[in-house]
């Protein structure tokens, strides 16, 4: 789990990093340059969509995770949209009591 925990950390460093620099350069423009590469349907756009589908999946075993209640399906949605920026820091504190990387990621919360 430890050595988890550091790989969840430095993702979630990489991609601070990362997304401080692009929106520095480019701002908060995220939709419109990830759609419309979509359209083209280049590598860019595959690349895109495929992308968007693992976004997908992470949402629905967020959501899955939480029940599906209100609270699961925010945290789904939030799960989508912050993508990798959301799952580590979500993952790093619900590892929080977990003697291993089963029981996190199959346990589910609540009743």
């Amino acid at each position: 789990m430890a050595m988890f925990r550091a790989w969840l950390v430095v993702l979630l460093i990489a991609m601070s990093v990362y997304t401080a620099v692009t929106v520095q350069q480019y701002g908060w423009n995220l939709f419109d340059p990830f759609f419309s590469e979509m359209l083209t349907f280049s590598w860019f756009g595959q690349f895109n969509l495929d992308f968007m589908f693992m976004l997908s999946l992470s949402a629905l075993w967020v959501s899955w995770r939480h029940r599906f209640s209100p609270a699961g399906l925010a945290l789904g949605l939030v799960a989508f949209l912050g993508g990798i920026l959301f799952l580590t820091v979500y993952l790093l504190i619900q590892s929080r009591g977990h003697e291993s990387l089963e029981a996190l990621l199959l346990k589910r919360i609540g009743s």
